[in-house]
């Protein structure tokens, strides 16, 4: 579970080797973390009921990658919380996810 959720349920996936970026890994570690993933969406969706998933890597300082040790984030999402869900991830640039 994430430290600072910012949805009930947020999570991460974190492979054992340390590795800045989730692109030093090598096939298999990059594989089993999104096979991981996977596995924990239908966890998060059994425990938590909820209705979606934003699915995340930060990589890179100028991405807002905060921590160095690779990560994925599997953030929960509930019907409602937010006023307008349209756009997800490419929301993270203000002003450029209007399509």
């Amino acid at each position: 579970m994430d430290g600072f959720p910012v949805s009930k349920g947020h999570s991460l996936v974190i492979p054992k080797r340390e590795v800045f970026s989730i692109f030093e890994l090598n096939k298999e570690e990059y594989l089993d973390c999104f096979l991981l993933l996977k596995l924990l969406r239908e966890k998060l969706h059994t425990d938590f009921s909820c209705d979606g998933f934003n699915i995340g890597i930060n990589n890179g300082e100028v991405a807002g990658q905060t921590v160095s040790h690779a990560h994925i984030h599997i953030i929960p999402r509930y019907k409602g919380d937010i006023k307008s869900p349209r756009g997800g991830v490419r929301n993270i640039i203000p002003n450029n996810s209007n399509y």
